[in-house]
């Protein structure tokens, strides 16, 4: 049992140039092949999210960052598999208490894993209370109001339209309204 646990390794967190992950990600994947280390360092992965946003009235879901500036690898961690990852170009060391790295634990590394398969709950707004927008469908399409209250529960948004020379409230789809 405790040699099973060896040969598939362990996560470990590192710290990378926010913005510069997948640059990270890719020179440590460089390394891994050219320095023929596949055997101590397993895996590299991006922690994401999927998220759902509207734009220009189309719903999409999007891969966000989870934890902007970091990357998870998995590895059995030794002098050499060590020295290969801190020496990598883009990442600046890994996340730990002491000198000596430490380990994710199991449950903690499975939670973010998980979360990167989960398919998306809620929207993401691409706008908020104040902001214009324009009517994409429906009755008062190509109006142009200003959201007065957004419902994030229920995909809606209330728009307040001017109609006949009066502000009225108007409660619309996130679909049906898109940012100006």
């Amino acid at each position: 049992m405790a040699e099973k646990l060896m040969t598939k390794g362990q996560w470990y967190l590192l710290y990378v140039s926010s913005g510069r992950e997948e640059r990270a990600e890719r020179n440590l994947q460089q390394r891994i092949k050219y320095l023929d280390v596949g055997d101590t360092i397993f895996e590299v992965v991006i922690p994401k999210t999927k998220e759902i946003e509207i734009r220009s009235g189309k719903r999409r879901t999007v891969d966000k960052k989870a934890f902007p500036g970091y990357i998870m690898v998995r590895m059995n961690l030794d002098e050499h598999s060590w020295d290969v990852v801190r020496n990598t170009p883009g990442v600046a060391g890994f996340v730990s208490t002491g000198i000596k790295p430490v380990p994710l634990g199991e449950e903690e590394a499975n939670a973010i894993l998980q979360r990167m398969e989960e398919t998306p709950s809620e929207v993401k707004l691409t706008f908020r209370r104040g902001d214009n927008v324009r009517v994409t469908n429906g009755p008062f399409v190509d109006f142009i109001g200003k959201v007065d209250e957004v419902n994030s529960a229920k995909g809606r948004a209330t728009v307040m339209l001017s109609l006949f020379g009066r502000e009225t409230s108007v409660d619309l789809d996130f679909l049906g309204v898109e940012k100006i």
